[in-house]
């Protein structure tokens, strides 16, 4: 008698809609799903866009349990964190997963009667001090309590970087912790036929992203500099204004992947970024890379870009300038991103995941066998 095939191992994920966390979580449980994984979805902030709801669709057999419930670092969120926790173990409960990856890591305090995982993708200490150079403010301590419970508590920490997982340590206290890279589906990003120009995208609003450090850039740029994202502060908030480069507003995924494949030079001067998904976006895309000095993108890019200081701006124009100039540099940089880029797949992903897990899995029953001996 054959012996009754090895069920899939079960994950539950938490994933919120507002920023590059979807990326990642729906190329995760795709590369996951081949790896022979089921992932039942849980997400929060927003609700899902028509196109995030389309990207759940394409991957197969992919649960997506949708809410609205704040984020922790959004405005007086924790009436919220109470209710999405009891949300979170009813799913627990109804899924009966083997592993809870969160995404989120405040909820890594919650007694899910499974291994969990928190994944540290970013935090507001970190952003504050790399912002605004100096700590953050007394209203986030009650932020800083409730992530330094979820790391603490939570069975294994992930961060996408060395340079994050060292803010984790320094924060939050982890004293564990594995570095994952981010993987990304390249079926959508590869170089087109190169234009003459500088593009950028990301979050115009946000200060870490510092995109607005190019309007100045392009006054008198011999390429035009464009630059896609969202403008509009939250909370209703006045637009961000652009006097030199052209704003093209949100783009759909699609589109981004469009002007990724004929943009020539990706400019990236960010003040803080603890992976920087958009950057391996036009790395895979051919572009070739002017990028600010921060350890995170140092860490993945070193030998691969070009990199200029935080609010630089007259060397940021030099940068530029240069790779305008010479097609040969251009071209070489282009090719070296792009191979580094190759390498970071989700099937790599989703296989060091898989590590993970399973060895949380194996201390669980190690620690049940020991406890019924």
């Amino acid at each position: 008698m054959k012996p009754a095939p090895t069920p899939p191992m079960r994950v539950l994920m938490t994933a919120d809609t507002v920023g590059g966390v979807w990326t990642y979580a729906i190329d995760l449980a795709r590369a996951l799903s081949h790896e022979g994984t089921d992932v039942a979805l849980a997400t929060m902030g927003n609700p899902p866009s028509p196109q995030q709801r389309s990207d759940a669709r394409s991957v197969a057999a992919l649960g997506v349990f949708e809410s609205s419930f704040k984020l922790p670092w959004m405005e007086e969120p924790w009436e919220d964190v109470r209710y999405t926790r009891e949300w979170l173990l009813d799913l627990t409960s109804h899924i009966q997963p083997d592993i809870v990856h969160l995404n989120e890591p405040v909820y890594g305090s919650t007694t899910f009667g499974v291994p969990t995982l928190a994944v540290g993708h970013s935090c507001v200490l970190s952003w504050w001090e790399s912002v605004w150079n100096s700590p953050a403010p007394p209203e986030w301590k009650r932020y800083r309590r409730e992530m330094s419970f979820g790391f603490g508590s939570a069975d294994a920490v992930i961060a996408p970087s060395r340079s994050m997982l060292l803010e984790l340590q320094r924060y939050y206290g982890v004293e564990h912790g594995f570095v994952i890279s981010n993987g990304r589906d390249g079926t959508h990003l590869a170089p087109g036929i190169k234009e003459e120009m500088v593009f950028a995208a990301g979050r115009v609003w946000d200060a870490a992203k510092n995109l607005m450090a190019l309007d100045e850039v392009a006054q008198g740029l011999d390429w035009p500099v464009y630059v896609a994202g969202e403008p509009q502060r939250p909370h209703g908030q006045a637009s961000v204004p652009a006097r030199h480069m052209r704003m093209l507003g949100c783009l759909e995924a699609r589109d981004v992947a469009q002007w990724l494949a004929r943009a020539s030079i990706y400019a990236f001067p960010a003040r803080y970024e603890p992976f920087g998904l958009s950057v391996l976006e036009a790395a895979l895309s051919g572009c070739a890379l002017v990028l600010s000095d921060i350890p995170a993108l140092k860490e993945q890019w070193n030998g691969k870009a070009v990199f200029v200081g935080v609010d630089d701006s007259a060397t940021l124009r030099l940068a530029i300038e240069a790779l305008i100039h010479d097609p040969d540099l251009r071209q070489t940089l282009a090719m070296r991103a792009r191979r580094h880029a190759l390498t970071l797949t989700p099937r790599r992903m989703a296989r060091a995941y898989t590590r993970v897990y399973s060895q949380l899995l194996s201390c669980r029953q190690g620690e049940e066998q020991a406890c019924a001996s």
